[in-house]
């Protein structure tokens, strides 16, 4: 096991993309590293679910269907019981503008899809040491 994948291990992560392909592919990757996985197909479900299993990281696309990324995202940053908790923003779209405007809303991270495992997992990664001192 890489040093990352072991760093990863039994941490919770939550996926929220409205992509049924790109949940099952995240899940896959993040199962493969010991992760334990929550997936929502839109940010309400995902809002619905957090407070249940208060993940360690959370990623969420930012193109969805009645409530976007960004949206949910501030959302998530707005209650004080999340607001430390890591948003990694996944988008299709590698601009400026998108990167600029998940930071506006607290995202920790940005992730352009497609992702790898490789980039997945180190996204995790970074955040794992800090989920594992506080």
């Amino acid at each position: 096991m890489s040093k990352e994948a072991s760093d990863v291990d039994g941490l919770k992560v939550m996926v929220i993309d409205d992509s049924n392909t790109i949940r099952r592919s995240a899940e896959i990757f993040l199962l493969q590293a010991g992760c334990h996985v929550i997936l929502a197909e839109d940010g309400f479900d995902a809002l619905a679910k957090i407070a249940d299993h208060r993940p360690d990281v959370i990623f969420v696309d930012i193109m969805m269907p009645r409530l976007d990324g960004y949206l949910t995202c501030a959302l998530i940053k707005k209650n004080a019981k999340f607001k430390s908790t890591p948003v990694v923003m996944l988008s299709s779209k590698d601009g400026l503008f998108d990167r600029a405007r998940g930071r506006m809303v607290g995202s920790d991270q940005y992730l352009t899809k497609p992702f790898t495992k490789e980039t997945l997992i180190s996204a995790v990664a970074s955040f794992a040491s800090r989920e594992r001192t506080e």
